[in-house]
């Protein structure tokens, strides 16, 4: 029999439990002072409200399984009204009239639950990138993080992995691809792929939905950085670096960024304790290839490098900036080749050293294309396999920076230079 009333309930005051006995009906005789414990208001077969001294109604049914009194929760009045609080106990009583405990059915709901929250594709991906993150630049995993929070997450980050298919993938990247930003598409293609990898290792899903998508998204045009290539003008750049008014830290990265040849951001961010000058050696770790890398400096480099090292030498970075503690930003090179004329879309980045170099190197210098592609540290696989070995080719690598750095030097005084064909 049923006895609570939404009446009942309402006027039950908090804390005040009624003195005598209950009289059904919603009824309670006259109450007493505060005896400063909760109470129960039962409704019958089990089910009562538990009024707490703070004031919350809190549903709870007793009942006994295999001999043992237990407890089933029901949630909070009146989130959970009168009329829900007694469907949930009928339910109970079903369950148990076929010999099945409501505790343990609702434990199994509440695991599947939370499984199916825990393999959402944002919990999957931010699990993934905790481990990706760590091998790779801080600003690099900014970014990708940046990515994905704003053009992934918001169609597929409540999606189960086990239910993404190539369709759903696909029109997250078309919503992207409308604004325009090609790149960041791929990016984000890419980005998507390597968490279902991750999925799929982790046996949260069946497959990797992306591969299914070639050709369905349009690679953007590419665009090569500006660079110097040609002889003459690359002496004019070496002898307008030479004439910078900037600063003696601007001025030895630009001097030293052809002799080495680096990504501009290895070159910025280069540290003493990578460099050992009297073997003439910069070793460092490149993060875009996650390999170790042996830069030979050649002696007019080095003669570059003696020449900081009395102003930074003291500090962590070779071209420390303004900002205490941090290197030259990424900007700075390319601003200071604009201060001295040069158009950074269309003629010269910094990135432009490598294109530079690489080009040179094997048009006017006759030097084996591996070689170069050793010493600018990309990780191409040789007929036999082998990926980039930072050692490789090293006594022909210490040859030809030697002898690039004195080609530099001849271009620079605007000596006449025969190309040597391979």
């Amino acid at each position: 029999m049923n006895y609570l009333t939404d009446k009942a309930i309402h006027n039950a005051r908090a804390g005040i439990r009624p003195k005598g006995t209950y009289e059904g009906k919603g009824k309670f005789s006259e109450c007493d002072k505060h005896t400063g414990k909760p109470y129960n208001m039962p409704d019958g077969k089990g089910l009562y409200l538990l009024v707490t001294l703070a004031g919350s109604k809190l549903w709870r049914m007793k009942y006994r399984f295999m001999g043992k009194e237990k407890l089933l929760t029901f949630g909070v009045y009146p989130v959970i009204t009168l009329k829900d609080a007694r469907i949930r106990r009928s339910e109970a009583l079903k369950m148990l009239d076929e010999g099945k405990d409501p505790n343990e059915l609702k434990k199994a709901q509440k695991a599947a639950i939370e499984a199916a929250s825990a393999n959402t594709f944002e919990s999957v991906a931010r699990e993934w990138y905790e481990a990706w993150s760590a091998n790779v630049s801080p600003a690099t995993a900014s970014r990708q993080l940046a990515n994905l929070e704003r053009n992934v997450f918001p169609t597929l980050g409540d999606v189960p992995v086990s239910e993404i298919r190539p369709k759903t993938v696909l029109d997250t990247l078309r919503a992207v691809e409308l604004r325009g930003v090609q790149n960041t598409v791929l990016k984000a293609k890419t980005a998507v792929s390597q968490i279902m990898r991750y999925a799929v290792q982790t046996d949260r899903a069946e497959n990797d939905p992306v591969p299914n998508l070639r050709g369905a998204i349009k690679k953007p045009e590419e665009k090569h950085m500006a660079a110097i290539t040609e002889p003459v003008k690359v002496g004019e750049l070496l002898r307008s670096i030479a004439q910078y008014k900037g600063s003696h830290v601007v001025r030895s990265a630009l001097a030293l960024a052809p002799l080495v040849f680096v990504r501009p951001g290895e070159l910025r961010a280069a540290k003493w304790a990578e460099i050992d000058l009297e073997r003439g050696e910069w070793r460092y770790f490149v993060s875009k290839t996650k390999t170790e890398h042996l830069v030979p400096l050649a002696r007019q480099a080095v003669d570059i490098l003696r020449g900081i090292w009395g102003l930074t030498g003291r500090g962590e970075f070779v071209f420390p900036g303004e900002r205490h503690g941090r290197p030259i930003s990424n900007a700075t090179i390319n601003r200071a080749l604009q201060s001295m004329g040069y158009d950074t879309k269309t003629e010269m980045t910094g990135h432009g050293f490598r294109a530079m170099a690489r080009t040179l190197l094997a048009e006017e210098l006759g030097i084996d294309p591996q070689i170069i592609e050793h010493q600018l540290a990309h990780k191409v696989p040789d007929a036999l396999g082998t990926a980039y070995n930072r050692t490789k080719f090293i006594d022909r690598r210490w040859e030809m920076m030697q002898s690039w750095a004195d080609y530099l030097d001849r271009l620079k005084q605007g000596a006449l230079v025969i190309p040597i064909r391979a």
